[in-house]
């Protein structure tokens, strides 16, 4: 401030110790704004949630993820029994308890799904309406962080198909895989195969070949579907919907698809929640983070090891040369 040399020096003094005392009031002003700030807390609900749906008799694994958007709204993504992640606009809170509503994907019908729940602390509960307007009752734990603090050492490998009969493998229904000459095969629409063996980390090999249009999907430890498809040739789909991708979460970063009928191959390394795939000798995906659960899973224990899962239920598909290296 510059000082005019005809104010007297009483005047200086109440100008100066007004501005003094605007600095400290502005002073104060963000302090307390730093404090209220610092001691904010969101929510409980955001974050990854292990979801277990009781629908009909059957224990049925969902996935739910609660982010905030920008400073109070809640948005989030959805993984169901089926399908791929669906994204969430709006999670709405209301008295403790929160809400949200998504449209229908592959489930029939035309009405929303809507879902009312309260958390409290690790764990969450509530009902779902379905499609059908019945409704359905859920609980949920927060998913773990699969986080591994050191490089895995690896065991010796192991060769899951033996080349002659399902050894090794059950089925989640009637069983329509058979074995020819070396190949393990379902011809038709059916069950999924799964093995006996559980996993935890792990490196994988394993080689298909699959009809134009024919689907089907490897789960690893039964919760993390590796899409396998006739990208190619089948209707055009957002990219991690299809080959190569972990399905609904990570697309490739190049499509290495060959063509219906040939011989392709994955090599796919699974370390906590980061995987890192290799279709037909190129690398697609490079430790990238899989946030949780794919429809289909086999259950939503995300901390546990958990089986190959092989999808038969979309199609003719055949396997071979089947072999996984765990993780000591």
């Amino acid at each position: 401030m510059k000082i005019s040399p005809f104010l007297n020096i009483k005047t200086i003094y109440r100008i100066t110790g007004v501005q003094l005392l605007l600095a400290l009031m502005i002073f104060c002003g963000f302090k307390a704004s730093a404090q209220t700030h610092a001691v904010a807390k969101n929510p409980d609900v955001i974050g990854r949630w292990d979801i277990t749906m009781e629908k009909d008799g059957k224990s049925i694994p969902s996935w739910l993820e609660v982010q905030k958007s920008g400073t109070h709204t809640l948005i989030g993504r959805f993984t169901y029994a089926f399908g791929s992640a669906r994204p969430i606009s709006e999670v709405k809170p209301d008295g403790g308890k929160y809400s949200f509503s998504i449209p229908p994907q592959w489930e029939e019908g035309t009405r929303n799904m809507d879902f009312d729940f309260d958390v409290s602390g690790n764990t969450l509960k509530g009902t779902m309406v379905y499609t059908d307007g019945k409704t359905y009752s859920f609980k949920g734990v927060r998913a773990p962080l699969l986080i591994r603090t050191k490089a895995p050492v690896w065991g010796k490998p192991i060769r899951l198909f033996n080349g002659k009969d399902t050894k090794g493998f059950h089925t989640d229904g009637k069983n329509q895989w058979i074995v020819e000459n070396g190949v393990l095969r379902s011809l038709k629409s059916g069950a999924n195969l799964i093995s006996d063996k559980k996993f935890n980390d792990f490196k994988l090999h394993i080689e298909f070949r699959y009809k134009q249009g024919s689907n089907s999907g490897v789960y690893l430890r039964g919760r993390y579907e590796v899409q396998v498809i006739d990208t190619k040739s089948g209707e055009p789909e957002p990219i991690n919907n299809q080959f190569s991708s972990v399905y609904g979460f990570l697309p490739p970063n190049k499509m290495m698809a060959k063509n219906a009928g040939e011989w392709q191959s994955y090599d796919i390394t699974l370390v906590g929640r980061l995987v890192t795939i290799v279709a037909n000798g190129t690398e697609v995906i490079c430790r990238q983070e899989i946030p949780g659960l794919t429809g289909g899973a086999i259950d939503s224990n995300e901390g546990e090891p958990g089986p190959l899962f092989i999808q038969g239920d979309h199609g003719p598909i055949d396997y071979r040369n089947i072999v996984i290296t765990p993780a000591k």
